[in-house]
């Protein structure tokens, strides 16, 4: 991996010593360079978990991915700049309450003088690393997200004035990329799949978000929100180009980038 080009690609120019304040500074120039996408699947492009092909997806053709593609890129930069790093299991919150299946989201852990939580491939979520114990916390645009111990599991929560919601539910356990691949198959090809369902390209701004889904431009700032629609191929290829420099070929068939219904059918 061509370290430099993927510090390029992520806007990231400061020190690369092993130290919090570097740690804090890659995984906020991730978030704000490298969107959470799962275009490829509504193009009916394959997602493979070979590194080497992830690099090139995300360096070398400036696109994003969604959790075992960025983190599982980010962990190996980081370990070419010396951290020590851990791949772990999440089970992501479903709509009924419950989990989903180990290795339903992968996230890192890396180990300084204290543990840390790093995530760059969940979406809507924490911007700076998080201290990895009960109560380790970040504050992000009028949320909180908290580390909470559950058992023997953890707890990603979500905090705000309605109260607290849990994200995803965790075990400190070692994994290996490989221990992913079931579930990126099912991720990407599952009628019952999220990502199946919809698509979805968004990366955080230091104040907030920009997100497209569903042919829906989405910004949010701390002053307020603000959504339009983009109704034809034409304005969906300007919004990815514009918001996350993504650029298409003229080839690449944006219809199938459609509604929600049209993606289910």
């Amino acid at each position: 991996m061509d370290v430099d080009a993927y510090l390029r690609r992520i806007d990231y120019h400061g020190p690369r010593q092993c130290a919090p304040v570097t740690l804090q500074d890659l995984h906020r120039k991730h978030l704000f360079t490298v969107p959470f996408e799962n275009l490829d699947i509504p193009l009916k492009v394959p997602i493979s978990l070979d590194l080497d092909l992830i690099y090139e997806k995300v360096v070398g053709r400036n696109r994003g991915g969604f959790c075992y593609e960025l983190n599982g890129l980010f962990c190996k930069l980081l370990k070419a700049l010396g951290f020590r790093v851990q791949m772990l299991s999440a089970r992501v919150r479903r709509d009924d309450g419950g989990f989903g299946p180990e290795f339903d989201h992968m996230l890192l852990k890396v180990d300084l003088e204290d543990p840390w939580l790093v995530d760059v491939g969940f979406g809507d979520s924490f911007v700076d690393p998080i201290l990895f114990r009960s109560g380790g916390a970040d504050q992000v645009n009028g949320h909180r997200y908290l580390v909470l111990p559950a058992d023997d599991d953890w707890l990603l929560v979500r905090e705000d004035e309605k109260g607290q919601s849990p994200l995803y539910r965790f075990r400190d356990e070692p994994r290996q990329l490989d221990d992913y691949r079931e579930m990126c198959h099912f991720h990407q090809t599952a009628p019952e799949s999220g990502f199946t369902q919809r698509w979805i390209c968004s990366r955080a701004t230091p104040d907030g978000r920009i997100t497209m889904a569903n042919r829906r431009l989405i910004i949010t700032r701390n002053s307020g929100r603000e959504e339009s629609v983009l109704t034809t191929d034409a304005e969906v290829r300007a919004g990815l180009s514009e918001n996350f420099g993504i650029a298409f070929p003229a080839t690449v068939d944006l219809a199938r980038l459609g509604s929600e219904e049209k993606i289910k059918a």
